[in-house]
């Protein structure tokens, strides 16, 4: 596409208006007709010795010439300048050679056009007042020129017919051409408002379809991180129980304990992430959602959680990372730490919601904490999610998951649970 072409899509013009095309056609067949009537009606008038078809027929050529000019080719305002004064010194010749009786009506079509292509009603007034002041002007100077009676009465007297017809004229053609204009404007503002819903309606539907689409990546990368993380735990433990099953019964009997917990937790994560994709997940509180994690994780194990969890509503994502966050600390204690209970609290204070979790395994020193795929994890969403996540640790102290996020100022009515198993 050139270089115009696309000029021309971006800014295309405006097309005239269709009451501003036929008005001018009704107007120049309206100018033919007079003059037609004009030139037949004063074929025996002859002042100054000369017939009046000889001046009155090339004056009417010359006025339909110069009036298609102005009407259909005329772009720049000084062009039709000229042509109004061409106009203008027909008509007053025409007043000369004629009985003056269809001059007025010559200068309403002259005006009919004006109007129609006049935005502002000033620049009307004023030719209105100026093709007044004209015939009054032209028609004096006719009687002088045939050498007639004239008297400023006696002209008044003549051409007061006339000057009622300017007056309605002038009113009647400036109220429908504005009305005219008004409603186009109209027109023109409910389509574009039209244009505009449907762009809106289009970029809303592209931003859901992008939403969804960044929704079902974070899912995946969600599936990637935890599921794979988890089920590659699973793996590892139960690779170890195998080697110390001969050795060790008891050890072995607590990794694979603790791979079975841990593949609970894989299995939930992905059968959540099945019903977010498909948009049917389950409407369960965050508060129902975590005991689940608790009741599973004691389930068929030795191990005992207590819990203190107020019932609060949150986000998604920041659901997720809570839930996420509780599973990986359980599945940490167990393997690294040999823990055999745990205390777990959620708490809204101060518009933040605190996560603590902690259990009685064997710990470590803090200095020698490595963040492995788990704990970076934690890090990284809290962040992102405007909070933090940070850990505490000593050794035969067991292991503590602090993490604090922006509530989101949807608190229901507190309704703490307290759980444990023996």
């Amino acid at each position: 596409m050139s270089e115009t072409e696309n000029e021309n899509e971006k800014f295309p013009r405006r097309k005239t208006p269709v009451f501003l095309q036929f008005g001018k056609v009704i107007v120049y067949c309206l100018l033919i007709s007079i003059l037609i009537v004009l030139i037949v009606a004063n074929q025996r008038i002859d002042p100054f010795g000369v017939k009046s078809w000889y001046v009155t027929f090339p004056m009417a050529v010359l006025l339909l010439g110069e009036n298609a000019i102005k009407f259909w080719v005329a772009k720049r305002y000084p062009v039709k300048i000229v042509c109004y004064v061409l106009d203008i010194l027909s008509l007053m010749v025409l007043t000369i050679f004629s009985d003056g009786t269809l001059i007025s009506i010559l200068y309403l079509i002259i005006l009919s056009e004006f109007y129609l292509n006049q935005k502002s009603i000033t620049a009307s007034v004023a030719m209105w007042i100026t093709s007044m002041v004209t015939f009054l002007a032209t028609f004096a100077l006719s009687s002088v020129f045939k050498s007639e009676e004239f008297s400023i009465g006696r002209l008044f007297l003549n051409v007061f017919n006339d000057l009622i017809l300017f007056i309605v004229h002038f009113f009647a053609m400036n109220f429908v051409v504005q009305l005219a204009r008004k409603n186009r404007a109209l027109s023109r503002a409910s389509e574009e408002l039209n244009n505009s819903n449907e762009k809106l309606r289009i970029a809303y539907d592209e931003l859901k379809e992008i939403a969804a689409l960044e929704e079902r990546q974070r899912i995946a990368k969600d599936i990637h991180d935890t599921a794979g993380h988890s089920i590659t735990t699973v793996i590892m433990q139960t690779e170890a129980a195998k080697i110390a099953l001969d050795s060790n019964p008891e050890e072995a009997k607590k990794r694979i304990a603790a791979a079975n917990l841990q593949a609970k937790h894989a299995l939930e994560e992905l059968r959540e992430s099945v019903h977010l994709l498909s948009g049917n997940a389950k409407e369960s509180s965050l508060k129902e959602k975590l005991e689940n994690v608790v009741h599973e994780s004691m389930e068929g194990t030795d191990i005992a959680i207590r819990y203190d969890v107020d019932d609060i509503t949150v986000g998604d994502l920041k659901a997720r990372l809570i839930l996420n966050t509780l599973k990986e600390g359980i599945s940490n204690g167990l393997r690294h730490g040999n823990a055999t209970a745990f205390y777990f609290e959620l708490k809204e204070n101060g518009g933040r919601v605190e996560f603590l979790l902690s259990d009685n395994g064997t710990g470590m020193d803090a200095g020698k904490l490595k963040e492995g795929f788990g704990l970076s994890g934690m890090h990284r969403r809290a962040e992102s999610l405007g909070g933090t996540a940070w850990f505490e640790t000593e050794p035969d102290e067991g292991f503590e998951i602090h993490m604090t996020l922006p509530s989101d100022g949807k608190k229901k009515t507190e309704n703490k649970g307290k759980g444990v198993k023996k």
